[in-house]
């Protein structure tokens, strides 16, 4: 399997040869010999790698969950590196067609000093490379949407370099995001929470169908990937996409546990195991794993679990809870799953669960399943509800699938 990166490289340097490229890209960003995207670009002789753009977590990808990104000069690689997670997360068009002048008001307003300008107007084309995790809930999808609406102001081309789905290209599970409604940096356009796509076909669906304007977009595929693969059959190395999502089991149960982060549980963060753990000071991890466990979910078990967080919710508390073990990933079902989770610790702790409704309806897409979970509608009917939706979004992706099961 090669991801984008190599197949460009390989046949289709043609989108940039010749031209002033930027790249979006972060640590995840590598070939199988873990080389990085930006240095490969940086030492071809006919590509002319001039700015990095960095998501959430920074393109060295040291920042934590929300942190500010601030702009600063690469000495390693020699090149400007401009956030999309600082002072904006929509790129404006100066940062790629006025890049001298975007630097210099950038120092004047930080740092109260010039830089000399080096006679760099503009990139020709903006390149993004980032391994996504297969959840509508990622702030690099958002980025990716943003950066091509300002490609398409700019008149550049935006190329996507694709890399694998790590859960999977044929699940799909979750509400649909009801748009405009819910539409947030954590889920812009209306598709469900695990949604089956890549990257790259993710970015052709943005364009021919929610973009105000469509940019002109190529994406490489890979080659070799195949839907159903998870992330291991690749035999590409595992790098951490953000601080929290530490293994590929982390993210096999991301779409479900995401959904935490709007409660009063703590996800795990701040542990070794984050979206694996789950737990609050006021639970007792026995009562619940006993109960979880009866209820029998597919393709998994919970093991009573005790963990004090170092940062993040519970911080120095010690907090009872689970951890999730994945027996069978293909049965599997992450939403279903942390829904059930959720409707227990309400049996169980009543008011101590609560709910931050603004940031939970929008992970969800919609308000139904925190109000369902608190006045008892059983887990089974909140997930018939999207069955149909799912139906439709089935039909509406296949035009913009890039491969075959």
């Amino acid at each position: 399997m090669k991801p984008g990166i190599e197949v460009l490289l390989e046949s289709r340097l043609d989108l940039l040869r010749g031209r002033r490229v930027g790249l979006i890209t972060n640590p995840t960003a590598v070939d199988a010999r873990l080389r990085s995207s930006a240095e490969l670009l940086r030492a071809h002789s006919e590509v002319d790698l001039v700015a990095l753009y960095g998501p959430e977590h920074g393109v060295r990808g040291d920042a934590q969950a929300g942190e500010y990104v601030p702009f600063y000069r690469d000495s390693q690689l020699g090149l400007p590196v401009f956030s999309l997670y600082g002072e904006t997360q929509r790129p404006p068009v100066d940062m790629l067609t006025r890049i001298d002048a975007y630097m210099r008001e950038y120092d004047t307003r930080h740092e109260g000093k010039t830089v000399e300008p080096r006679m760099l107007d503009s990139i020709e084309v903006l390149v993004f490379d980032l391994q996504d995790v297969g959840t509508r809930v990622y702030t690099y999808v958002a980025t990716m949407a943003y950066a091509m609406q300002a490609a398409a102001e700019a008149g550049i081309p935006f190329v996507v370099l694709d890399r694998p789905n790590p859960i999977n290209g044929i699940a799909m599970e979750g509400p649909v995001l009801r748009f405009p409604e819910y539409s947030s940096f954590i889920g812009l356009y209306p598709v469900p929470l695990r949604h089956g796509l890549t990257a790259g076909e993710l970015a052709r669906l943005f364009n021919g169908r929610f973009l105000p304007r469509p940019a002109d977009l190529q994406v490489v595929p890979m080659a070799g990937w195949r839907r159903g693969d998870w992330f291991e059959s690749t035999g590409l190395p595992w790098v951490m996409p953000s601080p929290n999502l530490p293994s590929v089991d982390a993210a096999v149960v991301y779409p479900g546990q995401v959904m935490l982060e709007g409660t009063t549980l703590s996800e795990g963060r701040g542990t070794t195991r984050p979206f694996e753990l789950c737990g609050a000071p006021w639970l007792d991890g026995h009562v619940l794993a006993h109960a979880l466990n009866a209820v029998n979910l597919p393709g998994v078990r919970f093991r009573e679990a005790w963990f004090t967080p170092t940062f993040s919710k519970f911080a120095g508390q010690r907090c009872g809870g689970v951890q999730l073990h994945v027996g069978d990933r293909e049965a599997f079902r992450p939403v279903l799953t942390t829904i059930t989770l959720l409707a227990e610790v309400k049996r169980l702790g009543g008011d101590q669960l609560e709910f931050h409704a603004d940031y939970f309806d929008r992970v969800l897409g919609h308000p139904r399943v925190r109000e369902g979970v608190r006045s008892g509608v059983p887990v089974a009917t909140l997930a018939d509800e999207w069955g149909a939706e799912l139906r439709a979004f089935a039909q509406l992706r296949n035009e913009y699938l890039l491969y075959d099961v």
